[in-house]
């Protein structure tokens, strides 16, 4: 699984390993998503439950019969930034969480393939399901990347699409110096 930032200042799509020493693993990448490794990272031995979301591509978009693939664009520069803020913030509300794992393609994913990857875990399932369900709706409503929908005869942007909006815990007005 390539990683994309964890930290690092550059975006690279050639790591294949997480993160040493991290508690977060947070990636942008065009190659396919492990479930599984996602799954197995984020399990501790403190830890008694993983909760896993995988969003994948359906058949079906709103009105729309026979999708083929979906074409993923992104702000690069801010999904890495957004992510882990997200993270951040799943920490400061669940401060027992284990590991967290977000995980989102970007470029052509076909059908049935995942697009994105949610994975948390915690000593108990109640803030695993919890952190996880924050997670993956806190992304779709904050993280600048969007969906070109592909079926037999056209294409389209997601009908479905949100205005983005900055991520909790953030603050999106700039510093002013010398007010």
């Amino acid at each position: 699984m390539p990683c994309i930032g964890h930290g690092a200042p550059h975006y690279h799509d050639v790591v294949p390993v997480p993160p040493p020493d991290a508690s977060n693993w947070i990636a942008l990448t065009e190659h396919p998503l492990d479930v599984q490794r996602a799954t197995d990272w984020v399990a501790l031995p403190e830890c008694g439950a993983v909760v896993l979301f995988s969003g994948l591509v359906r058949d079906h978009a709103e009105g729309v019969e026979g999708v083929t693939h979906i074409d993923y664009e992104a702000f690069d520069e801010q999904v890495v930034v957004r992510l882990e803020a997200l993270a951040a913030d799943a920490r400061r509300r669940w401060s027992d969480i284990g590991r967290i794992v977000l995980w989102h393609r970007r470029g052509r994913v076909l059908l049935s393939e995942s697009s994105v990857v949610v994975a948390v875990s915690s000593p108990h399932r109640d803030h695993a399901f919890d952190a996880a369900r924050h997670l993956i709706d806190s992304l779709k409503a904050s993280v600048p990347i969007w969906k070109k929908e592909f079926w037999n005869g056209g294409s389209d942007w997601a009908r479905g699409a949100q205005h983005i909006v900055e991520p909790p815990g953030s603050d999106p007005s700039p510093s002013v110096v010398g007010a």
